[in-house]
């Protein structure tokens, strides 16, 4: 493997603006699996470059691929955090058990990981809430036009130095909800960090943002009634007397920041509720004045809050600029844990050493 030692007399020097996902760190993690081979094969950190790969590849033909989305943070002493990295890899390893792919050995695979930032700490932006965004993909390569599972794949990890996922920053966002297009469905792939539950999502955003909303959200696919969850956030819905976020129905993604959410919640005295929840609901409530705030929460965000909800033709309008007062107090709670500056108390923070 590369040594960190190696990349020592390199200054980086970052833009002033990151936009989400555009510019990567110039090493990548690569490792091999080949069920007929006995399964994993030689790890290695190699220099960041386009992959050679077989155009009748699995991947490319039955989308068999997963991913995960995390950040490593450079607090306020130097030290360089993750922020529940062991969940992320569990749920890459739920996902690859329901489509036939290769569990990981998560306390290698963050090995392998705290390597590959090491090497590449320079590119972990400073500025604040600016943080390094980790991408660990696995793909099936062999080389066959079949539908079957995969007995060969790849395993990668990028990184890429990040500001904000949305260009409002903290600012809240609009979203529209939509009953004429389906995500996912129970009992299928709804909870899998996987390509296809993404690809589906993409033309009813992009009608969305034709209309200047900046995400979808989806209800549930056999009724089109029940809130589900934004196209890259789990949701949460401020009622004057309880906050509800729809319950991991097996179409839904299980957050980590969702349940870092619902822990601190729980922690602050709220009547955090996990059940079903009506669009209908939502409307009805805000119209009885008892609809007070709502926001989402993902690791590419952290937490945005909603200021307008749109849903055929009828819209919610909290008409503020301004981040609602519990997203912003989450928000600051779980970057000053990511960062340093907020004792964490809940052993969430992995150092990178």
């Amino acid at each position: 493997m590369i040594s960190a030692k190696d990349e020592e007399m390199k200054k980086v020097v970052l833009p002033e603006k990151l936009e989400f996902g555009k510019l990567f760190t110039p090493h990548m993690f690569e490792m091999d699996y080949d069920e007929n081979l006995g399964g994993w094969l030689e790890p290695k950190i190699v220099d960041f470059a386009n992959l050679s790969m077989h155009p009748a590849s699995m991947v490319f033909h039955y989308g068999l691929e997963i991913f995960e989305g995390l950040k490593a943070y450079k607090q306020i002493d130097g030290k360089i955090a993750l922020f529940r990295p062991e969940k992320n890899f569990e749920r890459l390893n739920r996902s690859a058990a329901r489509l036939s792919m290769p569990q990981v050995d998560i306390d290698l695979a963050l090995q392998f990981l705290n390597e590959l930032i090491l090497i590449d700490k320079d590119w972990i932006p400073t500025k604040e809430n600016y943080s390094l965004y980790i991408r660990p993909l696995l793909i099936a390569t062999d080389p066959i036009l079949g539908v079957r599972p995969a007995t060969k794949f790849k395993l990668l990890f990028i990184l890429s130095p990040v500001g904000p996922y949305y260009p409002e920053g903290f600012r809240p966002i609009a979203i529209s909800a939509t009953d004429k297009y389906v995500r996912a469905v129970r009992k299928g792939i709804g909870e899998c960090k996987t390509g296809g539950n993404y690809a589906a999502s993409l033309l009813a955003q992009k009608e969305a943002r034709a209309r200047g909303y900046s995400q979808v959200l989806w209800l549930d696919a056999i009724e089109q009634k029940y809130i589900e969850e934004v196209g890259t956030m789990n949701l949460f819905i401020r009622f004057k007397n309880e906050i509800v976020t729809s319950p991991l129905t097996g179409s839904i993604l299980p957050g980590v920041t969702r349940d870092a959410v619902i822990t601190i919640l729980k922690e602050w005295n709220y009547n955090i509720v996990e059940r079903r929840v009506l669009i209908e609901e939502v409307y009805t409530e805000y119209e009885k004045g008892n609809l007070i705030e709502i926001f989402g929460t993902g690791t590419a965000a952290v937490i945005a809050s909603v200021n307008k909800l749109e849903f055929n033709d009828r819209i919610i309008d909290f008409q503020t600029e301004e981040a609602g007062e519990l997203a912003s107090r989450l928000y600051k709670e779980i970057t000053g844990i990511q960062f340093g500056k907020i004792e964490d108390t809940h052993d969430w923070i992995r150092i990178v050493e």
